[in-house]
């Protein structure tokens, strides 16, 4: 891997010299990992002339699993307990008679920034912006082989979970069980907070599990995902409990069903993001659910749960293969409940079998 980090490194400096800057100063986490093997607490990555730097406030702690660094970059361990590694970072590229430097002024907080501006008053900063972003966008074929098993890890718990009784026990529960089984079967942990929602708050987005104990009747709705290696997949379905379902959780399962597949359907390297959103979007409209909608019915994922690209009406851009996407549709009805259907696929080309479904628990609306 040594060779892939030093290679994502070179075309990001490739970047940067075409601007005329000197140095690189790379402080977001992610990018830091993406570009480096691994990110230490409060590390920073420099890319300058006279070699490349990662200055980290202590030394990593070397716990079984923990990735580390490319051991070909150079590091600098800072002592002091007030010390900054950006701060130091920014004095090194000072030191070696560079004039400007590149900065993540998304990443930098005020205050760092103007740190980084006194220690090295005669750099002329610039602002990186999200090129370490763009060249996360598309994935190379080991960063979706982690995030395949990341998928397969997700299925694994969430098809143990469906297998156990349901009936009495709370959201609450049911999310710290679904993270243990994730951890259970290999994941560095959950990719983010498991949502478990019953009955009135079934497929409500971003819903945090409460004490409500899971009754005869409801739908059940779970957003999970797990994290491997760093990488992060997530995977959401909606089940009812207990009974056959009535006609109304019926009719709402199969249109965002339907929704889900057109925006499956519509994944391909060139297709418009906006147009993967409407795909799904208009489906559910003609079911006359038009009110309501989730802002996005997808987003990218990798080193972070919600990367770009969005899948939103307004979203520019257009798809590339090898990039890793969630389409997600769903319809939450007030003091009823909702369905969301929720996969991770890739990008492919139809010469290459078309989009590549990462999660592949079953879509057919169960009764437990």
């Amino acid at each position: 891997m040594a060779e892939t980090h030093a290679s994502r490194r070179d075309r990001l400096r490739e970047r940067i010299t075409a601007t005329g800057t000197a140095a690189v100063l790379v402080s977001r986490p992610a990018n830091i990992r993406y570009l480096a093997g691994s990110a230490p607490v409060g590390a920073t990555l420099l890319l300058a002339e006279g070699g490349d730097l990662l200055v980290q406030a202590g030394p990593p702690e070397p716990r079984p699993g923990t990735p580390q660094p490319d051991d070909t970059l150079p590091t600098r361990t800072l002592t002091g307990p007030r010390e900054d590694s950006a701060v130091t970072a920014a004095a090194v590229a000072a030191g070696r008679g560079l004039d400007s430097l590149a900065v993540e002024e998304h990443h930098l907080t005020v205050a760092r920034h103007r740190a980084v501006t006194a220690a090295a008053p005669g750099l002329r900063l610039t602002d990186l912006g999200g090129a370490v972003e763009q060249l996360r966008l598309v994935k190379d074929e080991d960063e979706i082989s982690c995030l395949r098993i990341a998928a397969e890890i997700a299925d694994q718990a969430l098809s143990e979970l469906l297998e156990s009784i349901l009936v009495g026990r709370t959201e609450r529960h049911l999310a710290l069980e679904l993270e243990r089984r994730l951890v259970d079967h290999g994941a560095d942990g959950p990719a983010f907070a498991t949502s478990v929602g019953t009955g009135p708050d079934a497929g409500r987005v971003g819903h945090r599990p409460t004490d409500r104990r899971v009754e005869e009747g409801d739908f059940l709705s779970v957003c999970l995902g797990a994290a491997y290696r760093g990488y992060r997949c997530e995977i959401g379905r909606t089940f009812v409990i207990g009974t056959s379902p009535a006609d109304w959780q019926v009719e709402l399962y199969e249109a965002v069903f339907a929704a889900q597949r057109a925006g499956r359907e519509a994944l391909a390297p060139g297709a418009a993001c906006r147009d993967v959103d409407a795909a799904a979007r208009q489906v559910l409209a003609a079911a006359g659910h038009r009110e309501g909608l989730s802002p996005r019915t997808g987003h990218g994922v990798g080193l972070e749960n919600n990367e770009d690209p969005q899948l939103a009406p307004s979203a520019m851009g257009k798809l590339d293969a090898r990039v890793p996407v969630t389409v997600e549709p769903g319809v939450h009805l007030p003091g009823r409940g909702g369905v969301r259907i929720d996969d991770t696929l890739v990008v492919r080309s139809e010469a290459d079998g078309g989009p590549e479904l990462l999660t592949i628990t079953t879509k057919e609306l169960l009764a437990l």
